[in-house]
């Protein structure tokens, strides 16, 4: 029969040794907070039934929100320290009518958990009451005081412990309970009960967030398994005296504007058909149908914030998007830089990322009638593979 296994997820901490007013756990990774890549990681595989977060105080809203839709059994307060916090996640769990048999505690700011670690933890307590992932140390090791080198340590027999760590549910508990002193992580409790704890295969790319620079070294992981979609959108819209024309986001005095349910941005339609497009998530009419009265007179910018917001919730990212108007008049090139801006500030990326051009049909067609405009758009994304 398979294990009863929970993960406690620990996330109360500062992380002031990484330098940001927001917490780590929270700061963005590919478009989603780094505890929501860390809790999909760790059930990935379905070996974990449930996350239990252990938070700060006055964070549980929070983290309950971010963890929406995923087995999470609602947020624990945690304490001082990363060893209080645990402890109140492990008390948490005992109350519990049906208490786990296995507990997994792991780092939120570690959001990569490889594949094949957690079933290599359950394995190795078949032998023991703990066991943890680790990485043998294979840089040379040197104590140093004042800035310069006082000794260098052999590093035989050394490994990096990483989480998550894996425990029978009762010895962890009693281990926590029984502990005289902080501990730097929970296999050290064990360790001092005098329990034996398995070290399983580790993973460099387990990476803890602990400087700036790790939150780019994650993104790189991540990315190299993701896969690259193109979008195309086009959208057309009549001409219509006496209305306001946006176009991109921008409203540009003109003696007509475009007629459309919504504002008839046709840029920002073309643009968001583009999206759905490499999302492979239908066009902008199934999102926001025109026969639905809220949208009378919207303001496109709703529609391509929705696209936006599809591809982080798809763990994605927006590589670059560019987007050609068709028309006569009026003439683009004065709006082009306030579009471009406008767009990127949209979908949440650098001016440099969108594009924005104009070009005219030589006077043939609807378009060079003015009896329209119209817009092609291309997106080009990653997603996860």
């Amino acid at each position: 029969m398979p294990l009863h296994v929970v993960a406690l997820l620990t996330a109360a901490g500062r992380g002031s040794r990484f330098g940001s007013e927001v917490p780590k756990q929270y700061l963005p990774l590919l478009g989603r907070p780094v505890l929501r890549h860390a809790a999909e990681a760790l059930l990935a595989e379905g070996l974990v039934e449930a996350v239990l977060p252990v938070c700060a105080a006055g964070e549980e809203a929070r983290v309950a929100s971010l963890l929406a839709g995923l087995p999470a059994l609602p947020p624990v307060v945690g304490g001082a320290t990363r060893q209080a916090s645990v402890r109140a996640g492990l008390e948490a769990l005992a109350r519990h009518a049906r208490a786990p048999e296995v507990v997994l505690v792991h780092d939120a700011a570690r959001p990569v958990v490889p594949a094949g670690t957690v079933g290599r933890l359950l394995a190795a307590l078949d032998r023991a009451e703990g066991a943890i992932p680790a990485q043998p140390v294979a840089d040379t090791l040197k104590r140093g005081e004042a800035g310069r080198v006082t000794a260098t340590l052999s590093r035989d027999g050394l490994f990096r412990a990483q989480t998550p760590q894996a425990f029978r549910f009762p010895a962890l508990l009693a281990a926590h309970r029984a502990a005289a002193g902080e501990a730097t992580d929970d296999a050290q409790l064990l360790e001092a009960a005098g329990q034996a704890v398995i070290l399983v295969e580790g993973s460099e790319t387990n990476v803890k967030l602990t400087f700036p620079e790790d939150l780019d070294r994650v993104e790189a992981l991540l990315m190299a398994h993701m896969l690259p979609r193109v979008g195309t959108g086009f959208d057309v819209h009549r001409t219509m005296p006496g209305r306001p024309l946006v176009l991109c986001g921008v409203t540009i005095p003109c003696e007509f504007g475009l007629e459309g349910h919504s504002d008839a941005d046709v840029g920002i339609h073309a643009l968001c058909d583009a999206i759905y497009g490499a999302l492979a998530e239908g066009d902008i009419g199934r999102h926001f149908p025109p026969s639905e009265a809220r949208w009378k007179d919207a303001d496109s910018a709703l529609f391509l914030r929705h696209a936006a917001g599809r591809i982080a919730a798809r763990g994605g990212r927006l590589l670059n998007a560019d987007v050609t108007l068709l028309c006569e008049r009026p003439r683009i090139g004065p709006y082009r830089e306030a579009m471009q801006a406008r767009l990127a500030e949209l979908l949440g990326v650098e001016a440099g990322r969108i594009g924005v051009k104009a070009t005219t049909t030589e006077t043939l067609g609807f378009t060079g009638r003015g009896e329209g405009i119209a817009a092609q758009a291309a997106a080009l994304l990653l997603l996860p593979g």
